[in-house]
């Protein structure tokens, strides 16, 4: 720290802003996360001084939801839109109203594409309330229908799947706002993230959007075989598992994708002009056990998963720093995993668990329904903002080729969705 430190002191090579920056930055990371004078007018380096206010353009407004608990997450995500359409006055608003981009993980990434995709009259293809009958009745299909060796393809995907007979022959192209879905690849043996800005681009990068779903909630720890797809000009060749072993908590990537995407975010530059929201699930009890005995892998693929969470929340709350509980919010049970919509809906009116950097966990002052209800007046105040401002937010980019959805495709979609069948 010393030797940093000193290397940037103030020189011939270093100006003096630059020195102030970093150590603004410095302090903050190591002591300052929860030191309101860090950044308090009287402080001569100053985020404004040093030109990092928030853009006059707005914020972006991100959704990121983990791979974990789809009941307690699609609860959440029903309180929100409850909240967005009550504080707005409109009661056929949807999540992808007030949201610029999705991204999400396992059961997460199914439910950024059911809300997220276009359906035959050019709204969501489904509410939220909708998404979450869905995954409370396939609950057991989506966790357990995977035990044997290639079993998931047939069931979830393929003609008569479950997937399919949700998204039809519909792609990433066919998504309202952009979104990004991981998978891990065993071809190239590393993450991979199925994205509307890449799949705008070209038909490589485009795949079926029953295709993603299945990928990312393949698990082998549940037996699942990899997903063999293919883009849908065929020349991009996948072999997917689940995407909560590359990514569970996909709102780092989210982040970084706008900041780093000037041509659909033109006016993102840092995260103080973001607006975040990260749901998370419930985190099962460990229940107990000699202390001598091996884990076993299941035991440690979920202490992995719970700490890559953990370790993406900390990091983001930190580079948000005091607006932390404005601009970017967490959401997640406490206690054992939600197994029914009652007990989902009981996870609102409980504290959550929020990490603090260095100090391990706390639980929050506010409940999961009131952190939503005031993170939805914000999604409004900015909405409202855009509708009286000309500057230049979001720029959603056009696909480069046609859609390969059709009209009636979207119709024998929407006669599905919203059959009994499902």
């Amino acid at each position: 720290m010393a030797a940093a430190a000193a290397w940037m002191e103030p020189s011939l090579d270093v100006d003096k802003l630059s020195y102030e920056i970093f150590s603004i930055l410095e302090s903050k990371f190591l002591f300052g996360y929860d030191d309101p004078k860090l950044f308090s007018p009287s402080t001569p380096a100053t985020p404004s001084s040093a030109g990092l206010h928030p853009s006059s353009a707005g914020k972006v407004r991100i959704l990121s939801i983990d791979a974990a608990d789809g009941i307690l997450a699609g609860a959440f995500l029903v309180r929100l839109e409850a909240s967005l359409r009550k504080q707005s006055g409109d009661p056929l608003a949807r999540i992808a109203d007030f949201f610029d981009i999705a991204a999400g993980s396992g059961t997460g990434g199914i439910l950024a594409a059911i809300l997220f995709t276009r359906g035959p009259d050019g709204r969501p293809l489904l509410s939220a309330a909708e998404a979450l009958r869905l995954l409370a009745k396939h609950r057991r299909r989506l966790a357990f229908g995977a035990q044997r060796k290639g079993i998931l393809s047939g069931i979830l995907c393929r003609s008569g799947g479950l997937f399919r007979k949700v998204f039809g022959e519909a792609t990433l192209r066919d998504t309202l706002k952009p979104v990004l879905i991981p998978c891990y690849d065993m071809a190239t043996g590393a993450p991979f993230v199925f994205s509307r800005a890449d799949a705008a681009e070209a038909d490589g990068y485009d795949f079926l959007m029953e295709e993603v779903c299945a990928a990312t909630c393949a698990d082998p720890a549940a037996g699942a075989a990899a997903v063999e797809m293919r883009s849908v000009d065929g020349r991009t060749r996948i072999r997917a598992i689940g995407g909560a072993l590359a990514m569970g908590n996909p709102t780092v990537a989210a982040i970084t994708h706008v900041l780093n995407n000037r041509q659909e975010f033109p006016a993102a530059g840092g995260v103080e002009d973001l607006l975040v929201v990260s749901l998370g699930g419930a985190e099962a009890p460990t229940a107990p056990r000699k202390p001598s005995a091996p884990l076993s892998a299941a035991e440690l693929a979920r202490i992995a998963g719970i700490a890559q969470a953990d370790v993406v929340d900390q990091a983001v709350a930190m580079a948000f720093g005091e607006s932390r509980g404005t601009n970017y919010i967490r959401i997640q049970g406490y206690g054992a995993a939600a197994r029914t919509t009652a007990a989902a809906d009981e996870a609102l009116t409980e504290r959550g668990v929020e990490s603090v950097l260095f100090k391990g966990r706390r639980l929050s002052e506010r409940t999961n329904g009131e952190k939503l209800d005031a993170f939805a007046a914000e999604l409004i105040k900015e909405d409202e903002r855009r509708k009286r401002s000309n500057a230049t937010t979001v720029v959603i980019k056009p696909t480069m080729t046609p859609s390969r959805s059709s009209s009636s495709t979207f119709t024998t979609m929407a006669s599905t969705v919203t059959s009994a069948s499902l």
